[in-house]
Order: C-alpha cells, then sequence, then structure tokens
C-alpha cells in the first residue's frame, strides 16, 4: 500500500508541538509516541491557523 503524504509541513507540525507542549516527545519518540489526545490537539489547532489565514486573506481581499 502506497503512503500518502501528509497535509501538514514538518515544520508547523514541529511549530504546533512545540506550542502544545509535547515537542520533547516527538525528539525522543517519534511522531509515533505522541498520545491520540495531543495529535487531536495537534490538527485543532492547524485547523484554527487555517481559519485565521483564510479571515485575513478575505478581509485584505474586501479592502482591495
Amino acid at each position: 500500500m502506497a503512503r500518502r503524504g501528509g497535509v501538514m509541513s514538518s515544520r508547523l507540525k514541529e511549530e504546533i508541538a512545540k506550542e502544545l507542549g509535547f515537542y520533547d516527545v516527538v525528539q525522543r519518540e517519534g511522531w509515533g509516541g505522541i498520545r491520540a489526545r495531543d495529535a487531536g490537539n495537534m490538527v485543532k489547532r492547524a485547523i484554527e491557523l487555517a481559519e485565521q489565514s483564510l479571515a485575513q486573506q478575505a478581509n485584505q481581499n474586501s479592502n482591495q
């Protein structure tokens, strides 16, 4: 089975892991070592960031 490429960049995942306080686990054990709850919180935060970015873009477009 082919592995699907990730949606989030490695840099974004690392930044979110640092923000949420479990990057040390990622460094020690890799991404497979994080708890399911942490993974869910990471996805939730990524969605929040994407929504903020879209809102900013929409605001900029409406001001032009």
